[in-house]
């Protein structure tokens, strides 16, 4: 195919310093004028291929618009590697594999070795252990939503599990914390919303087309708000369960009780999702203050216990 060879004429442009047209004849099985074509297209895409006559001529890219291999440190190429693989785990697509193949272009011979081994010294993987089946399938109905802007329609349920049917704008894809969300402006409720991907169901995209409106980026980072809101309650806890409490705060909080305990001043808002957390924990943690929180706790037991009585 014809784009196939301009981009790999490109990708040889880059890799020598110059080249001439009947090599590149040679190397594409086509007549010289075919090649002389092709340079034009890929001047008219806004790439300066210079001609040069006489012996040892040939084309080249425009001293100055071309990168060379050593702007980039062996460090640097190792970097763009690691996060290209972690979002290849997550986004699966020929954009991310071309990309992934050019940058491994700017890799040198003598420093190939060297810098696949300092890509492979950490691994990225952002997918869950257990993940949604229809998360893969989204992403690719949201990516291909966002270049043509047309509208998603789909099935949302909000986090008290109420289910409503949603027309929305998609303006951004998000991933925080291994959970994928999605920024649009919701015409149901008027407004821009995050939405949670593991909450929506029977995502399509409709054929309606929308024009793309100013918008600000959600806003994703609330540390200082967290803190200002969180209080320390007093937690015990066994080793058990140290590194998943060690999830939430650092060991600064930790003091040893004994052999197998620790008593952790744990960061808390009294919400049920903190309330969640302290039972994701089992029997292996106890809230010993402050003691309304502690009666809260109890409260939640018990009211959890009848459930299991009732249905006996």
């Amino acid at each position: 195919m014809k784009i196939d060879r301009l981009v790999s004429i490109i990708m040889i442009l880059l890799e020598k310093e110059r080249v001439g047209a009947q090599e590149l004849a040679d190397q594409f099985e086509v007549a010289p004028r075919t090649i002389y074509r092709d340079i034009e297209t890929i001047n008219q895409a806004g790439i300066p291929v210079l001609s040069i006559p006489g012996v040892g001529g040939g084309f080249e890219i425009m001293p100055g618009y071309k990168i060379e291999k050593n702007v980039f440190s062996s460090a640097d190429i190792s970097a763009i590697l690691m996060g290209l693989s972690g979002l290849s785990n997550m986004i699966r697509g020929d954009d991310l594999v071309n990309a992934l193949a050019k940058v491994r272009s700017f890799i040198p011979a003598d420093r190939a070795e060297d810098i696949e081994l300092k890509a492979n010294q950490i691994y990225i993987d952002l997918s869950p252990w257990m993940a949604n089946r229809n998360i893969q399938s989204y992403l690719t109905i949201i990516k291909t939503a966002l270049q043509e802007s047309k509208l998603l329609t789909f099935e949302y349920s909000d986090r008290f599990g109420n289910k409503s049917t949603r027309i929305a704008e998609p303006y951004q894809l998000v991933l925080k914390n291994s959970h994928w969300y999605w920024q649009g402006y919701c015409r149901s409720r008027e407004d821009f919303r995050l939405f949670k991907l593991s909450r929506i169901s029977n995502l399509k995209i409709s054929g309606e087309s929308f024009n793309p409106r100013g918008y600000e980026k959600p806003q994703l980072e609330f540390t200082d708000m967290l803190e200002s809101m969180q209080t320390r309650i007093k937690i015990r806890i066994h080793k058990s369960v140290m590194n998943r409490v060690l999830d939430f705060c650092s060991f600064d909080y930790f003091s040893p009780e004994d052999e197998e305990h620790y008593i952790v001043r744990f960061p808390f808002i009294e919400n049920d999702y903190y309330y969640n957390i302290l039972f994701s924990f089992g029997d292996q943690c106890e809230c010993l203050e402050p003691q309304h929180i502690r009666q809260e706790m109890k409260r939640r037991i018990h009211r959890l216990s009848g459930v299991y009585k009732n249905q006996d």
